[in-house]
């Protein structure tokens, strides 16, 4: 794909954002698109939100479990870039007018000690760089529209990133066993999913080392202060108005988001 039509793209997901308004997938009028391609229109979807004054705080990987990966057709996650302007506290509500079709997914976030660079980065590196982890939500949102998304959809529109929250207690990751810590989702205080960590890439931990791996050989490093989120460890959960949600995890405590028009 060439770079007009590559920043083209990127223009018009970045339009998408600010207006609302969800575009055609791209895979449908771009049937050769490549994974290559969708993350060079990431990128410069990425810059416009850079010119208009946010700045890059972490990133997030998408697409770790199975069921995702098979319904995707790849094998491999995916990933994409938080910015500050994603970033909600706990307590502060959510504004669903402010998104297009949100969907939450509970997690674990891990706030970085120090850089970490692939390739070559194993688990125990990642334990080593990590200051602290902590539960959180994503709110992802598709500027696709209805997520009628292949995986070339998703990763060009920041691997349908919305908004996060970040909550509950701060631990070392060193102090308890992410893939055995147990994590139970709420919608409106009825249960709706259990899982442990083991279900995303078999540790948390494993996907972030995955994602510092894959942005090392593009030249990319994970930097200290850096916020990542390690992927899903529930279904999606579409919200609405009045809609809340709590996560609990074993060892971590639990956090909440509540949604408002």
């Amino acid at each position: 794909m060439d770079a007009a039509l590559i920043q083209h793209y990127g223009d018009e997901l970045y339009q998408a954002l600010q207006s609302r308004q969800p575009v055609a997938p791209l895979t449908e009028r771009e049937p050769a698109i490549t994974v290559d391609d969708a993350y060079q229109i990431q990128l410069r979807m990425i810059q416009r939100r850079l010119d208009a004054g946010e700045t890059v705080v972490g990133k997030k990987i998408g697409v770790t479990s199975q069921v995702v990966m098979d319904m995707l057709g790849v094998n491999q996650p995916d990933f994409g870039h938080l910015l500050s302007g994603m970033v909600f506290n706990e307590g502060e509500p959510v504004r669903v007018s402010s998104l297009i079709a949100p969907r939450a997914e509970a997690e674990v976030a891990f706030i970085l000690g120090r850089d970490l660079t692939g390739p070559g980065v194993t688990a125990a590196d990642v334990l080593r760089a990590t200051d602290c982890v902590m539960p959180c939500f994503e709110i992802v949102d598709s500027r696709i529209q209805d997520w009628k998304i292949k995986i070339q959809d998703t990763v060009a529109d920041n691997a349908s990133c919305g908004v996060l929250t970040l909550g509950g207690v701060r631990r070392s990751p060193r102090d308890l066993d992410l893939a055995l810590a147990g994590m139970v989702l709420e919608k409106n205080g009825e249960i709706v999913s259990t899982s442990c960590g083991a279900s995303v890439q078999g540790s948390p931990v494993n996907a972030v080392a995955w994602l510092a791996n894959t942005l090392g050989r593009l030249g990319i490093s994970l930097k200290a202060g850096d916020v990542i989120l390690s992927g899903s460890q529930s279904p999606l959960v579409p919200v609405k108005a009045g809609d809340s949600l709590y996560c609990s995890v074993g060892g971590l405590g639990g956090t909440s988001v509540r949604f408002v028009e």
